[in-house]
Protein backbone atom coordinates (compact mmCIF):
# COMPACT_ATOMS: atom_id res chain seq x y z
CA UNK A 1 0.00 0.00 0.00
CA UNK A 2 2.83 2.40 0.91
CA UNK A 3 4.58 2.04 -2.69
CA UNK A 4 1.04 2.41 -4.16
CA UNK A 5 0.78 5.46 -2.31
CA UNK A 6 3.97 6.28 -2.88
CA UNK A 7 3.93 6.44 -6.84
CA UNK A 8 1.02 8.36 -7.07
CA UNK A 9 2.51 10.88 -5.24
CA UNK A 10 5.47 11.17 -7.52
CA UNK A 11 3.13 10.75 -10.56
CA UNK A 12 0.48 13.96 -9.09
CA UNK A 13 3.61 15.92 -7.86
CA UNK A 14 4.44 17.12 -11.47
CA UNK A 15 1.45 17.99 -12.45
CA UNK A 16 0.73 19.96 -8.94
CA UNK A 17 4.17 21.80 -9.65
CA UNK A 18 3.06 22.50 -13.02
CA UNK A 19 -0.40 23.74 -12.04
CA UNK A 20 1.41 26.28 -10.01
CA UNK A 21 3.76 27.33 -12.17
CA UNK A 22 4.72 31.19 -12.88
CA UNK A 23 2.71 32.83 -15.50
CA UNK A 24 4.56 35.14 -17.92
CA UNK A 25 3.34 37.69 -20.02
CA UNK A 26 3.82 40.09 -22.68
CA UNK A 27 2.63 43.71 -22.68
CA UNK A 28 3.21 45.68 -25.85
CA UNK A 29 3.25 49.19 -25.01
CA UNK A 30 3.49 52.50 -27.47
CA UNK A 31 6.69 53.18 -25.99
CA UNK A 32 7.72 49.25 -25.82
CA UNK A 33 7.61 45.60 -24.44
CA UNK A 34 7.25 44.72 -20.38
CA UNK A 35 7.63 40.85 -19.95
CA UNK A 36 6.13 40.30 -16.36
CA UNK A 37 5.46 37.11 -14.71
CA UNK A 38 2.60 36.01 -12.23
CA UNK A 39 2.57 33.77 -9.38
CA UNK A 40 -0.73 31.90 -8.95
CA UNK A 41 0.94 29.19 -6.44
CA UNK A 42 0.98 32.35 -4.17
CA UNK A 43 -2.04 34.89 -5.17
CA UNK A 44 -4.53 32.48 -7.24
CA UNK A 45 -7.57 35.01 -7.12
CA UNK A 46 -5.26 37.87 -8.35
CA UNK A 47 -3.99 35.69 -11.14
CA UNK A 48 -7.27 34.52 -12.49
CA UNK A 49 -8.72 37.60 -12.55
CA UNK A 50 -5.46 38.83 -14.62
CA UNK A 51 -5.92 36.82 -16.74
CA UNK A 52 -9.42 36.56 -17.70
CA UNK A 53 -8.73 40.11 -18.90
CA UNK A 54 -6.06 39.49 -20.61
CA UNK A 55 -7.61 35.99 -22.03
CA UNK A 56 -10.44 38.11 -23.35
CA UNK A 57 -8.54 40.06 -25.10
CA UNK A 58 -9.93 43.56 -22.72
CA UNK A 59 -6.53 45.16 -22.03
CA UNK A 60 -6.12 45.71 -25.86
CA UNK A 61 -6.58 49.43 -26.42
CA UNK A 62 -6.25 50.13 -22.62
CA UNK A 63 -3.34 52.61 -21.55
CA UNK A 64 -0.86 53.16 -18.87
CA UNK A 65 -2.47 56.66 -17.91
CA UNK A 66 -1.33 57.28 -14.03
CA UNK A 67 2.14 58.06 -12.64
CA UNK A 68 3.31 58.61 -8.88
CA UNK A 69 6.40 60.17 -8.83
CA UNK A 70 8.99 61.84 -6.11
CA UNK A 71 7.28 65.56 -7.70
CA UNK A 72 3.66 64.53 -7.95
CA UNK A 73 3.90 63.39 -4.51
CA UNK A 74 5.59 65.66 -2.61
CA UNK A 75 3.05 66.79 -0.64
CA UNK A 76 1.06 63.32 0.26
CA UNK A 77 1.94 62.17 4.06
CA UNK A 78 2.83 58.86 2.63
CA UNK A 79 4.81 58.89 -1.01
CA UNK A 80 4.93 56.02 -3.57
CA UNK A 81 6.33 55.65 -7.07
CA UNK A 82 4.21 53.61 -9.44
CA UNK A 83 2.84 53.53 -12.84
CA UNK A 84 -0.94 52.40 -13.22
CA UNK A 85 -2.38 51.43 -16.30
CA UNK A 86 -5.27 48.57 -17.79
CA UNK A 87 -8.56 51.14 -17.54
CA UNK A 88 -10.60 49.07 -19.41
CA UNK A 89 -14.24 50.57 -20.90
CA UNK A 90 -16.60 50.16 -18.01
CA UNK A 91 -19.01 47.89 -20.05
CA UNK A 92 -15.78 45.03 -19.95
CA UNK A 93 -15.40 45.77 -16.22
CA UNK A 94 -15.60 41.93 -14.42
CA UNK A 95 -16.84 41.74 -11.42
CA UNK A 96 -14.35 43.25 -8.22
CA UNK A 97 -12.46 40.38 -6.32
CA UNK A 98 -11.50 39.47 -2.79
CA UNK A 99 -8.07 41.60 -2.18
CA UNK A 100 -5.42 38.71 -1.26
CA UNK A 101 -2.82 40.94 1.14
CA UNK A 102 0.75 40.29 1.29
CA UNK A 103 0.31 39.15 5.07
CA UNK A 104 -1.41 36.33 2.96
CA UNK A 105 0.86 35.40 0.00
CA UNK A 106 4.05 36.88 1.05
CA UNK A 107 4.71 39.09 -1.90
CA UNK A 108 5.63 42.28 -1.03
CA UNK A 109 6.03 45.62 -3.14
CA UNK A 110 9.21 45.91 -3.97
CA UNK A 111 11.08 47.16 -7.54
CA UNK A 112 8.82 46.02 -10.01
CA UNK A 113 6.51 44.45 -8.73
CA UNK A 114 2.94 44.05 -10.39
CA UNK A 115 -0.32 44.66 -8.06
CA UNK A 116 -4.21 45.43 -8.63
CA UNK A 117 -5.29 49.03 -7.87
CA UNK A 118 -8.06 49.36 -5.78
CA UNK A 119 -10.88 52.18 -4.07
CA UNK A 120 -11.43 49.83 -0.91
CA UNK A 121 -11.21 46.56 0.26
CA UNK A 122 -12.51 43.73 -2.57
CA UNK A 123 -12.92 45.84 -4.77
CA UNK A 124 -9.78 45.36 -7.56
CA UNK A 125 -11.13 44.80 -10.99
CA UNK A 126 -8.89 45.56 -14.33
CA UNK A 127 -6.69 48.82 -12.93
CA UNK A 128 -3.26 47.43 -12.09
CA UNK A 129 0.60 49.07 -11.34
CA UNK A 130 3.83 48.41 -11.13
CA UNK A 131 6.36 49.47 -8.82
CA UNK A 132 8.97 52.14 -9.03
CA UNK A 133 11.72 51.29 -6.49
CA UNK A 134 10.40 49.80 -2.85
CA UNK A 135 7.39 50.28 -1.81
CA UNK A 136 6.71 49.10 1.46
CA UNK A 137 3.89 51.31 2.33
CA UNK A 138 1.42 49.71 -0.13
CA UNK A 139 2.26 46.41 2.01
CA UNK A 140 -0.58 44.73 4.20
CA UNK A 141 0.15 47.42 7.28
CA UNK A 142 1.09 49.95 5.13
CA UNK A 143 0.12 53.16 5.81
CA UNK A 144 -0.94 54.19 1.61
CA UNK A 145 -4.37 52.55 2.89
CA UNK A 146 -6.50 53.99 5.18
CA UNK A 147 -8.15 50.36 6.07
CA UNK A 148 -4.07 48.99 6.55
CA UNK A 149 -4.90 46.01 3.83
CA UNK A 150 -2.85 47.34 1.18
CA UNK A 151 -2.79 46.24 -2.31
CA UNK A 152 -2.60 42.76 -3.88
CA UNK A 153 1.05 42.16 -5.55
CA UNK A 154 0.47 38.94 -7.90
CA UNK A 155 3.64 39.48 -9.86
CA UNK A 156 7.08 41.32 -11.30
CA UNK A 157 8.21 42.60 -14.11
CA UNK A 158 11.00 40.22 -15.64
CA UNK A 159 12.18 42.60 -18.63
CA UNK A 160 11.31 46.26 -19.37
CA UNK A 161 11.70 48.27 -15.97
CA UNK A 162 13.72 50.88 -18.40
CA UNK A 163 9.98 51.07 -20.44
CA UNK A 164 8.11 51.30 -17.24
CA UNK A 165 10.74 54.05 -16.18
CA UNK A 166 9.98 55.74 -19.22
CA UNK A 167 6.10 55.76 -18.53
CA UNK A 168 7.06 56.74 -15.28
CA UNK A 169 8.79 60.08 -16.76
CA UNK A 170 5.83 61.06 -19.24
CA UNK A 171 4.59 64.78 -19.11
CA UNK A 172 1.71 64.58 -16.36
CA UNK A 173 -1.10 66.96 -14.56
CA UNK A 174 -1.58 66.00 -10.92
CA UNK A 175 -0.58 62.45 -11.92
CA UNK A 176 -2.55 61.89 -14.75
CA UNK A 177 -0.38 61.25 -18.25
CA UNK A 178 -1.70 64.45 -21.22
CA UNK A 179 -0.86 61.31 -23.48
CA UNK A 180 -1.56 58.13 -22.08
CA UNK A 181 1.00 55.26 -22.95
CA UNK A 182 -1.21 53.14 -25.12
CA UNK A 183 -1.56 49.95 -24.48
CA UNK A 184 -1.44 47.67 -27.43
CA UNK A 185 -2.19 44.19 -26.07
CA UNK A 186 -1.24 42.21 -23.13
CA UNK A 187 -1.11 38.30 -23.97
CA UNK A 188 0.60 34.97 -22.45
CA UNK A 189 3.66 34.01 -23.45
CA UNK A 190 4.32 30.06 -23.16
Amino acid sequence: MKKITLCCLMLISPLIMFAQAPVRCLIKTSLGNITIELYPAKAPVTVANFMQYVNKNLYKGSSFFRVCTPANEATRKVKIEVIQGGNVPQNQILDSIKIETTQQTGLLHHNGTLSMARSGPNSATSEFFICINDQPALDYGGARNPDGQGFAAFGRVITGMDIVKKIQAQKEESQYLVKPVKIYEISGIK
